[in-house]
Protein backbone atom coordinates (compact mmCIF):
# COMPACT_ATOMS: atom_id res chain seq x y z
CA UNK A 1 0.00 0.00 0.00
CA UNK A 2 2.60 2.55 1.11
CA UNK A 3 4.12 1.64 -2.24
CA UNK A 4 1.17 2.49 -4.29
CA UNK A 5 0.66 5.94 -2.53
CA UNK A 6 4.12 6.82 -3.00
CA UNK A 7 3.42 6.42 -6.98
CA UNK A 8 0.56 8.12 -7.43
CA UNK A 9 2.28 11.18 -5.38
CA UNK A 10 4.97 11.26 -7.52
CA UNK A 11 2.86 11.16 -10.67
CA UNK A 12 0.75 13.94 -9.14
CA UNK A 13 4.00 15.70 -8.48
CA UNK A 14 4.99 15.49 -11.97
CA UNK A 15 1.56 16.96 -12.86
CA UNK A 16 2.02 19.55 -10.78
CA UNK A 17 5.79 20.63 -12.09
CA UNK A 18 4.62 20.17 -15.87
CA UNK A 19 1.63 22.80 -15.20
CA UNK A 20 3.55 25.23 -12.97
CA UNK A 21 5.62 25.60 -15.83
CA UNK A 22 4.49 27.32 -18.92
CA UNK A 23 5.48 25.35 -22.19
CA UNK A 24 6.09 28.48 -23.90
CA UNK A 25 8.62 29.50 -21.57
CA UNK A 26 11.91 30.61 -23.30
CA UNK A 27 14.78 28.41 -21.72
CA UNK A 28 17.10 30.25 -19.32
CA UNK A 29 20.95 29.75 -19.58
CA UNK A 30 22.87 28.91 -16.33
CA UNK A 31 23.92 32.02 -13.83
CA UNK A 32 27.35 32.96 -13.38
CA UNK A 33 28.94 32.97 -9.74
CA UNK A 34 28.52 36.51 -9.53
CA UNK A 35 24.94 36.66 -10.54
CA UNK A 36 24.26 33.76 -7.83
CA UNK A 37 25.93 35.62 -5.04
CA UNK A 38 24.01 38.58 -6.06
CA UNK A 39 20.72 37.11 -5.75
CA UNK A 40 21.07 35.59 -2.45
CA UNK A 41 22.24 38.39 -1.34
CA UNK A 42 19.29 40.10 -1.98
CA UNK A 43 17.07 37.69 -1.12
CA UNK A 44 18.50 37.70 2.39
CA UNK A 45 18.08 41.48 2.29
CA UNK A 46 14.67 41.10 1.62
CA UNK A 47 13.95 38.36 4.39
CA UNK A 48 16.84 38.17 6.42
CA UNK A 49 14.96 35.61 8.68
CA UNK A 50 13.38 32.93 6.54
CA UNK A 51 11.10 30.11 7.83
CA UNK A 52 8.48 28.19 7.06
CA UNK A 53 5.36 29.00 7.20
CA UNK A 54 4.12 25.57 8.54
CA UNK A 55 3.18 26.10 12.20
CA UNK A 56 5.06 24.08 14.34
CA UNK A 57 6.84 24.02 18.20
CA UNK A 58 9.36 20.58 17.73
CA UNK A 59 10.32 18.32 15.33
CA UNK A 60 7.77 15.75 16.05
CA UNK A 61 5.62 18.59 15.03
CA UNK A 62 7.47 19.80 12.10
CA UNK A 63 7.48 16.16 10.37
CA UNK A 64 3.71 15.57 11.06
CA UNK A 65 3.33 18.98 9.31
CA UNK A 66 4.89 18.19 6.33
CA UNK A 67 3.64 14.69 5.68
CA UNK A 68 0.29 16.26 6.11
CA UNK A 69 1.40 19.24 3.42
CA UNK A 70 2.08 17.18 0.25
CA UNK A 71 -0.25 18.84 -2.52
CA UNK A 72 -2.02 20.72 0.03
CA UNK A 73 -1.69 24.21 1.07
CA UNK A 74 0.45 25.42 4.23
CA UNK A 75 -2.80 27.14 5.04
CA UNK A 76 -5.11 24.52 5.22
CA UNK A 77 -2.39 22.01 6.98
CA UNK A 78 -2.25 24.78 9.61
CA UNK A 79 -6.00 24.98 10.12
CA UNK A 80 -6.06 21.35 11.25
CA UNK A 81 -2.59 21.08 12.59
CA UNK A 82 -3.51 24.16 15.07
CA UNK A 83 -6.48 21.86 16.88
CA UNK A 84 -4.49 19.11 16.30
CA UNK A 85 -1.53 19.40 18.22
CA UNK A 86 -2.93 21.48 21.64
CA UNK A 87 -4.65 18.06 22.15
CA UNK A 88 -1.74 15.79 20.22
CA UNK A 89 1.76 16.50 19.47
CA UNK A 90 3.55 13.23 20.63
CA UNK A 91 4.05 10.13 18.84
CA UNK A 92 2.47 8.58 21.90
CA UNK A 93 -0.56 11.13 22.20
CA UNK A 94 -1.33 10.77 18.39
CA UNK A 95 -1.18 6.93 18.21
CA UNK A 96 -3.58 6.93 21.33
CA UNK A 97 -5.87 8.97 18.75
CA UNK A 98 -5.82 6.02 16.23
CA UNK A 99 -6.49 6.69 12.48
CA UNK A 100 -10.21 7.30 12.37
CA UNK A 101 -10.08 9.85 15.98
CA UNK A 102 -7.39 11.56 13.81
CA UNK A 103 -9.04 11.80 10.53
CA UNK A 104 -11.96 13.92 12.64
CA UNK A 105 -8.96 16.65 13.16
CA UNK A 106 -7.15 16.22 9.31
CA UNK A 107 -10.37 15.72 6.91
CA UNK A 108 -10.31 19.14 5.78
CA UNK A 109 -7.00 18.34 4.15
CA UNK A 110 -6.70 16.49 0.69
CA UNK A 111 -5.94 12.70 0.65
CA UNK A 112 -6.68 12.66 4.53
CA UNK A 113 -7.60 9.31 4.15
CA UNK A 114 -4.42 7.80 3.32
CA UNK A 115 -2.21 10.72 5.60
CA UNK A 116 -3.77 9.70 8.70
CA UNK A 117 -2.64 5.84 8.18
CA UNK A 118 0.69 6.98 7.32
CA UNK A 119 0.89 8.95 10.61
CA UNK A 120 -0.23 6.52 12.60
CA UNK A 121 2.00 3.76 11.41
CA UNK A 122 4.61 6.53 11.73
CA UNK A 123 4.08 7.13 15.00
CA UNK A 124 4.10 3.64 15.68
CA UNK A 125 7.76 3.08 14.56
CA UNK A 126 9.04 6.36 16.55
CA UNK A 127 7.81 4.84 19.55
CA UNK A 128 9.35 0.86 18.78
CA UNK A 129 12.41 1.90 16.75
CA UNK A 130 13.59 5.52 17.99
CA UNK A 131 12.24 6.08 21.19
CA UNK A 132 9.77 9.09 20.16
CA UNK A 133 12.16 11.11 18.85
CA UNK A 134 12.31 12.48 15.23
CA UNK A 135 15.76 10.92 13.62
CA UNK A 136 18.33 13.48 12.11
CA UNK A 137 19.36 11.34 9.47
CA UNK A 138 18.11 10.98 5.81
CA UNK A 139 17.68 7.09 5.58
CA UNK A 140 15.26 6.69 9.51
CA UNK A 141 13.50 9.71 7.99
CA UNK A 142 12.72 7.98 4.68
CA UNK A 143 11.87 4.31 6.05
CA UNK A 144 8.57 6.22 7.69
CA UNK A 145 5.36 5.91 5.88
CA UNK A 146 5.00 8.88 4.03
CA UNK A 147 7.80 10.38 4.09
CA UNK A 148 10.11 10.79 0.64
CA UNK A 149 13.00 13.02 -0.02
CA UNK A 150 11.52 16.50 0.18
CA UNK A 151 9.27 16.03 3.09
CA UNK A 152 12.92 14.07 4.65
CA UNK A 153 14.60 17.49 3.34
CA UNK A 154 12.25 19.84 4.87
CA UNK A 155 13.00 18.10 8.11
CA UNK A 156 16.52 17.63 7.91
CA UNK A 157 17.01 21.24 6.81
CA UNK A 158 14.42 23.15 9.03
CA UNK A 159 14.52 21.37 12.29
CA UNK A 160 18.24 20.50 12.44
CA UNK A 161 20.00 23.52 10.19
CA UNK A 162 21.42 21.25 8.08
CA UNK A 163 22.43 22.41 4.23
CA UNK A 164 19.46 20.36 2.58
CA UNK A 165 17.17 21.66 -0.29
CA UNK A 166 13.45 20.37 -1.08
CA UNK A 167 12.95 20.88 -4.57
CA UNK A 168 8.87 21.68 -4.45
CA UNK A 169 7.12 22.81 -7.83
CA UNK A 170 7.42 26.88 -6.60
CA UNK A 171 11.37 25.96 -6.70
CA UNK A 172 11.82 23.38 -9.60
CA UNK A 173 9.83 26.26 -11.71
CA UNK A 174 12.24 29.40 -10.37
CA UNK A 175 15.33 27.41 -10.53
CA UNK A 176 14.92 26.58 -14.28
CA UNK A 177 13.36 30.27 -15.16
CA UNK A 178 15.75 31.99 -13.64
CA UNK A 179 18.81 30.14 -14.76
CA UNK A 180 20.16 29.59 -11.24
CA UNK A 181 19.07 25.48 -11.70
CA UNK A 182 18.27 24.23 -14.56
CA UNK A 183 17.44 20.35 -14.46
CA UNK A 184 14.97 18.00 -16.26
CA UNK A 185 13.60 16.96 -13.17
CA UNK A 186 13.21 18.00 -9.06
CA UNK A 187 16.34 15.86 -8.10
CA UNK A 188 18.28 17.53 -11.11
CA UNK A 189 17.34 20.54 -9.77
CA UNK A 190 18.29 19.86 -5.83
CA UNK A 191 21.60 18.77 -6.90
CA UNK A 192 22.34 21.34 -8.90
CA UNK A 193 21.42 24.33 -6.02
CA UNK A 194 23.48 22.07 -3.79
CA UNK A 195 26.28 22.39 -6.10
CA UNK A 196 26.28 26.60 -6.56
CA UNK A 197 24.92 28.03 -3.78
CA UNK A 198 27.46 29.29 -2.20
CA UNK A 199 27.88 27.70 1.62
CA UNK A 200 26.80 31.23 3.59
CA UNK A 201 23.51 30.91 1.99
CA UNK A 202 22.58 26.99 2.34
CA UNK A 203 20.99 26.91 5.55
CA UNK A 204 18.57 29.31 4.37
CA UNK A 205 18.58 29.30 0.38
CA UNK A 206 15.53 26.95 0.68
CA UNK A 207 13.01 29.02 2.45
CA UNK A 208 14.27 32.16 0.46
CA UNK A 209 13.73 30.30 -2.69
CA UNK A 210 10.24 28.91 -1.81
CA UNK A 211 8.59 32.02 -0.74
CA UNK A 212 10.36 33.72 -4.05
CA UNK A 213 8.35 31.21 -5.91
CA UNK A 214 5.34 31.33 -4.27
CA UNK A 215 5.26 35.02 -3.76
CA UNK A 216 6.91 36.44 -6.77
CA UNK A 217 7.74 34.27 -9.25
CA UNK A 218 4.47 32.44 -9.67
CA UNK A 219 3.45 30.18 -12.31
CA UNK A 220 1.47 32.24 -15.43
CA UNK A 221 2.00 36.27 -14.31
CA UNK A 222 5.23 36.23 -12.55
CA UNK A 223 5.82 39.84 -10.59
CA UNK A 224 8.79 40.64 -12.37
CA UNK A 225 8.13 44.94 -11.86
CA UNK A 226 8.53 43.66 -8.16
CA UNK A 227 11.29 41.17 -7.95
CA UNK A 228 14.76 42.27 -5.80
CA UNK A 229 16.76 39.48 -8.36
CA UNK A 230 15.25 40.71 -11.92
CA UNK A 231 18.56 41.93 -12.85
CA UNK A 232 20.90 39.29 -12.27
CA UNK A 233 17.88 36.68 -13.57
CA UNK A 234 18.33 34.96 -17.04
CA UNK A 235 14.71 34.52 -17.76
CA UNK A 236 14.61 35.75 -21.58
CA UNK A 237 10.84 36.79 -20.97
CA UNK A 238 11.06 38.75 -17.96
CA UNK A 239 11.30 42.57 -19.54
CA UNK A 240 7.51 41.60 -20.70
CA UNK A 241 6.58 41.07 -16.98
CA UNK A 242 8.09 44.93 -15.84
CA UNK A 243 11.29 43.42 -14.75
CA UNK A 244 14.16 46.19 -13.83
CA UNK A 245 17.22 46.44 -15.94
CA UNK A 246 18.84 47.57 -12.61
CA UNK A 247 18.13 47.25 -8.96
CA UNK A 248 18.94 49.66 -6.33
CA UNK A 249 19.35 49.19 -2.76
CA UNK A 250 16.76 51.76 -1.79
CA UNK A 251 14.52 49.29 -3.91
CA UNK A 252 15.12 46.01 -2.31
CA UNK A 253 14.54 47.88 1.11
CA UNK A 254 11.12 49.01 -0.19
CA UNK A 255 10.18 45.63 -1.12
CA UNK A 256 11.57 43.72 1.90
CA UNK A 257 9.22 41.54 3.68
CA UNK A 258 9.78 40.29 7.58
CA UNK A 259 8.67 36.40 6.63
Amino acid sequence: MPERNAHLTNKAVKKTVNKSTTPKENPSKNMTKKQIQTFFERLRKQRPNPTTELNFSNPFELLIAVTLSAQSTDVSVNKATDKLFPVANTPEAIYALGVEGLKEYIKTIGLYNSKAENVIKTCKILIEKHGSIVPDNRADLEALPGVGRKTANVVLNTAFGQPTMAVDTHIFRLGNRTGLAVGKNVLEVEQRLIKVIPKEFLIDSHHWLILHGRYCCIARKPKCGECVVSDVCNWPDRFEFGAHRHITLHEIHHNSVSK
